[in-house]
């Protein structure tokens, strides 16, 4: 009997172990065994802080857009963007971190069945908000790049995609936003508290859809050949965009690390003096006196003896003492202060722009959309309704009496708005172009209208990348895309 109990429990043994040494066999970090949930989270932040941060190793367009300029190390002031692969930085973290995680994301979330308790129409609006932040993606990429992989990319069959035309990608992402708008539903729910944007609220979403729509809408709105359909798509979207400043996405960040604000990273936590606000953008507010100063800059200037406070902005491109200008505002780089991709202002602004070329409404209507546009600006930053009127009644800000053309009101007062959205500040500045903004005198090239595709393309993906290079015109920072030939 003991031989018998003997050799039944060296087997029992055996057996655990074998069946512990093939669980070594399993990748438990293999994402298709990670809640899509749990990916839609982390595509969500990855999208929000590539889209905010400053850091000039990954996104140099608010020092393109003169925003902020540097102190020391002033090369990407002055659109350097090879000697750190800016763009290399901005294509990864889209395709691999946003992109590739939201891809996951779906297929998890579809191979999951159901709860017997469970709406189906939970999971259907899971996948059309994923689907809304897709297009979103691939525009800014489309926007940023010119023609990129599309139709092979996220996909490991392809070891060299292909670059398909921007506009044909653009043109699939309305079809597809509209079809991802037609699943959102009301009656279901969604990602509850892993959406870090909304919370999960599909009305939300509706509306940010709407809002991405109508901006894709104006965007192509110079292409001759696409005004029905920029006519459609912005016509379309126009009645059912943001409506006040609770709709604007922002992501909200925490107070501790690894999901504080990139803005808190770059400019607080890495113990750096390395930016200061422009005098393009100081000098431009100290003229028209306008009341988010206050909100966008700091007072370390300020000279108790005068009546106003002064602020000094730092020479576009060239060294800047960091003691002798106008600091950033800290309201920004506090840890928790949310990033912000879209937002009611430019709803407004948007739609102001869409009314003076008769896309929805007439030119009669665009003073009134500036006008809501400005006010939701101020308020946004915490100012007030008099700050607003106040502001308005400048007859430099004044839509009956600012200088210049229509492009030139919206273009000149976006600009100012979109302080702390800067793709979307390059966006207009690129369709509008205005305010004039001057190349720094020893920029390494002409003001930058696209980036360059990553050079790491030109060795692993020569062939798709020399085709994509010649069909836009040249890989060149001043290339004018497809959508901003005018």
């Amino acid at each position: 009997m003991k031989k018998i109990f003997i050799i039944i429990l060296t087997a029992a043994v055996f057996s655990s172990c074998s069946d512990d040494i093939e669980k070594l066999n399993v990748n438990v970090k293999d994402p298709s065994n990670v809640p899509g949930e749990a990916l839609f989270t982390s595509a969500q932040k990855s999208l929000v802080d590539q889209m905010t941060n400053t850091n000039v190793n990954n996104n140099i367009i608010r020092l393109i857009n003169q925003y902020f300029t540097e102190t020391v190390y002033t090369d990407e002031s002055n659109y350097d963007l090879v000697t750190r692969t800016i763009p290399e930085q901005h294509w990864q973290f889209l395709y691999k971190d946003v992109l590739k995680d939201l891809d996951q994301s779906a297929k998890n979330i579809t191979n999951t069945p159901l709860g017997l308790t469970e709406n189906p129409l939970d999971k259907q609006n899971k996948l059309a908000i994923i689907e809304v932040l897709n297009v979103y993606t691939y525009a800014i990429l489309v926007e940023t790049f010119g023609n990129i992989p599309y139709s092979q990319a996220i996909n490991l069959k392809y070891k060299t995609p292909k670059y398909d035309d921007g506009l044909t990608i653009y043109k699939d992402l309305i079809t597809r936003l509209n079809n991802a708008i037609a699943k959102l539903d009301t009656g279901g729910k969604s990602f509850g508290d892993n959406d870090r944007i909304y919370g999960g609220d599909i009305s939300k979403w509706i509306k940010f859809a709407n809002t991405l729509k109508l901006r894709m809408g104006i965007t192509i709105s110079d292409i001759p050949s696409e005004n029905a359909l920029a006519q459609a798509t912005v016509s379309s979207a126009a009645p059912f965009v943001f409506t006040s400043n609770l709709d604007n996405a922002d992501l909200k960040y925490l107070t501790a690390t690894p999901n504080t604000n990139p803005l808190y990273v770059d400019l607080v936590a890495s113990g750096r003096s390395d930016f200061v606000p422009t005098s393009t953008i100081i000098d431009k507010m100290n003229n028209l006196k306008d009341p988010r100063r206050a909100k966008y800059f700091d007072n370390n200037m300020d000279d108790p003896s005068t009546p106003e406070i002064e602020y000094i902005g730092g020479e576009n491109g060239a060294s800047n003492s960091f003691a002798q200008k106008t600091h950033i505002t800290p309201t920004i780089q506090a840890p928790d202060f949310p990033g912000t991709i879209l937002d009611y202002a430019e709803a407004e602004f948007l739609l102001a722009e869409a009314a003076e070329r008769s896309l929805y409404g007439t030119p009669a209507d665009a003073e009134t959309h500036y006008n809501t546009a400005i006010t939701a600006s101020i308020l946004d930053w915490g100012g007030t309704q008099s700050d607003a009127t106040t502001y308005l009644a400048n007859p430099d800000v004044a839509y009956s009496t600012a200088a210049g053309t229509w492009k030139e009101k919206i273009g000149t007062q976006s600009w100012i708005a979109f302080y702390n959205n800067s793709f979307e500040g390059w966006s207009f500045y690129r369709r509008l172009d205005f305010p004039v903004l001057i190349a720094p005198p020893d920029a390494v090239s002409g003001f930058p209208m696209r980036y360059t595709y990553p050079i790491i393309e030109q060795s692993l993906n020569k062939a798709s990348y020399t085709e994509a290079s010649a069909a836009i015109g040249g890989d060149a920072v001043e290339t004018k895309l497809f959508w901003d030939k005018f």
